[in-house]
């Protein structure tokens, strides 16, 4: 099995869709089945997700939206203050 060409195919359907990254983020194995076809040995799994990830960079994809998150509710706490007049 030629995991570069698993990760590869992976990072092309996987690029630039949220919502199969979110997928692959919370069921690896369940979306490469749906994505490829294939089922992929749960002992190489670990060496797909991990060169997937560094390929599409997902560290700061998850960094990027927790600081998303915190700005946002930074936004609704100034918010609240506001309307109580503190």
């Amino acid at each position: 099995m030629d995991i570069q060409k698993i990760i590869s195919d992976l990072v092309s359907k996987l690029t630039g869709n949220n919502d199969l990254i979110a997928k692959f983020t919370s069921n690896p194995l369940g979306i490469i089945k749906d994505l490829l076809g294939i089922d992929l040995d749960p002992s190489l799994l670990d060496e797909v997700v991990k060169g997937v990830s560094s390929k599409l960079d997902l560290g700061n994809l998850a960094g990027g939206l927790a600081g998303n998150v915190g700005k946002n509710a930074e936004g609704l706490l100034g918010k609240v203050k506001g309307i109580f007049g503190k």
